[in-house]
């Protein structure tokens, strides 16, 4: 017999889900001269303040020019691994691909999972193929180059080497140094996703801190019959100069075409990461009816939030019991499910003109306006 208050705390309801932080860069870079208590070699770390970090990269190295392109456009988290240059391309290749693998468990050394990654201007096929290895695992996005296309025939032909959603091809360069342009499409998209969200395209978004195109690239608004054209047709995004430079393209290279825009697998990737960070509390509970409940509720209030503020078009979580039989319930197994509609961006707009003379049926009277 108890003689006083006794209180039981209930934890039924649904929770608030954090949407997954899309804007952190991982850089794999080049110094021989950088302070190695900031950027110790073969290890992750992670950069909070990467302007102040600059000074202590060595000067005019990879590793500096990548974070100054970067910071000139934003100031974002970036998880960097500093490899060493080797005896010859090949050593140098292999030192940047184990600085690459060495991403896949950065939240663990450094609290936070990099979602846009690069190499600028060391991005070979062989580097390109283990960053998408890399990407697939974390769920992030790469940027690389098309190699050492000379051409936009060459690029077109390049593209052809892939069929990866987390691959976005880029051609040509800026003309700084090898490899701004991709430097610059991580930090834009950094920027991006800080200002305007996940669901906008890092195309048509003026590029700041560059002052040329490494190769001359036609281009007109009716997109055709241009250098332009030819290079999104394959996709590859491509550069172009109008009231300032700016990235033109919006496809991945996915073989799947509900993943060719670079936001759809974005979003897929978001919703993704903010459903498995957000539904820890949820695992290992006993499973009931409160518990499924608790779970869509929280899933559902996460979904109208994304509608709302027009992150994506649609998106919906629900229960179904034909696919959840009693006996996967009782082995600990539950399935929800879920459809989503991400937002499309405009890439293709179509005007209709026609000659017409009913323009002229009132000319009789602006005449008799004007006395």
């Amino acid at each position: 017999m108890t003689h006083g208050i006794t209180q039981t705390e209930s934890l039924v309801g649904p929770r608030p889900l954090v949407t997954a932080a899309t804007a952190v860069i991982g850089l794999v870079a080049i110094s021989a001269t950088a302070e190695t208590d900031t950027f110790p070699l073969n290890t992750a770390v992670l950069l909070t303040n990467p302007r102040a970090a600059i000074a202590d990269a060595g000067a005019g190295t990879h590793l500096a020019k990548c974070l100054t392109t970067i910071t000139t456009i934003c100031s974002p988290q970036i998880v960097v691994v500093r490899v060493a240059a080797g005896l010859n391309a090949d050593a140098t290749e292999d030192n940047i691909i184990a600085g690459i693998a060495l991403l896949e468990s950065a939240q663990s050394v450094t609290g936070v999972k990099p979602r846009i990654l690069g190499v600028p201007g060391y991005d070979t096929q062989a580097v390109t193929t283990a960053l998408v290895a890399t990407a697939k695992k974390l769920r992030a996005f790469v940027y690389a180059s098309c190699d050492t296309a000379d051409t936009v025939a060459e690029a077109v032909d390049y593209r052809d080497e892939y069929g990866d959603r987390e691959l976005m091809l880029l051609y040509p360069d800026f003309t700084g140094y090898t490899g701004e342009a991709i430097a610059s499409a991580m930090g834009l998209r950094a920027l991006i996703d800080h200002t305007k969200g996940w669901h906008h395209s890092l195309s048509n978004n003026i590029v700041s801190g560059v002052t040329g195109i490494s190769r001359a690239i036609s281009w007109n608004m009716q997109g055709s019959g241009t250098d332009a054209a030819a290079l999104n047709a394959a996709p590859v995004t491509t550069i172009i100069r109008n009231t300032g430079y700016r990235f033109w393209g919006l496809r991945t290279c996915s073989d799947e075409p509900l993943y060719a825009f670079e936001v759809a697998t974005r979003t897929n990737f978001v919703i993704q990461d903010t459903i498995d960070e957000g539904l820890l509390w949820a695992m290992d509970k006993p499973i009931t009816a409160q518990l499924i409940k608790d779970i869509i509720d929280s899933l559902n209030n996460k979904a109208r939030e994304f509608v709302t503020s027009g992150r994506v078009i649609g998106l919906r979580f629900w229960y179904d019991p034909d696919v959840n039989k009693a006996s996967d319930l009782a082995a600990g197994k539950v399935k929800i499910d879920y459809d989503f509609t991400p937002c499309a961006p405009l890439e293709d707009l179509g005007l209709t003109g026609r000659i017409t003379d009913r323009y002229y049926a009132d000319l009789g009277a602006q005449l008799a306006q004007l006395g």
